[in-house]
């Protein structure tokens, strides 16, 4: 084998060791504990999903985007966050097959929304009692990094208000 292959095929090797490793780190989003909770802006609120309606997460989604666009969308500025557990975390599964949600649907333009908005710093919470309760593979959970497990959607909500977050609930 000559030098120049064999640099070829060792960095074929890295890169594919480095597209497993990426793989496996996209199999579900990360998880955070409550003490990693931050506020780091002097304006921060909490979004709070525990509700399956399409047409309520829509206007949720639109309060979002008003409240940011009140701040010119600075993440310097302002930080929201969603907090989903219940039926809220349907809009954040690639498949609602084998969930209690099965029969649903889901428009993906809300979720092609939330990830616009996730631009400008928002992150979703999810909750793994509600995923673990109703049995859900933790890899049916979308890949994108803007998405989070917390251990409990409601004390997550405690927490982040407990921190100095602002709480709001479309509906």
């Amino acid at each position: 084998m000559s030098i120049t292959s064999r640099r070829g095929f060792l960095g074929a090797v890295a890169a594919s060791g480095a597209t497993l490793t990426a793989t496996q780190l996209a199999a579900a989003p990360t998880k955070l504990d409550l003490a990693s909770l931050k506020k780091d802006t002097d304006i921060a609120c909490l979004y709070h999903c525990d509700f399956g309606d399409p047409k309520r997460f829509g206007q949720l989604l639109t309060n979002m985007n008003n409240h940011l666009s009140v701040y010119e969308f600075d993440t310097m500025r302002v930080k929201l966050v969603l907090v989903t557990h219940g039926a809220g975390v349907k809009f954040f599964l690639d498949d609602l097959s084998g969930t209690p949600w099965a029969n649903d649907t889901v428009d993906p333009d809300l979720y092609k929304r939330f990830a616009g908005l996730a631009k400008f710093g928002i992150e979703a919470y999810l909750c793994e009692i509600t995923v673990k309760r109703n049995k859900i593979d933790l890899a049916k959970a979308k890949k994108d990094s803007f998405l989070k497990f917390v251990p409990s959607g409601v004390a997550t909500v405690a927490e982040l208000q407990a921190k100095g977050y602002g709480y709001i609930k479309v509906g």
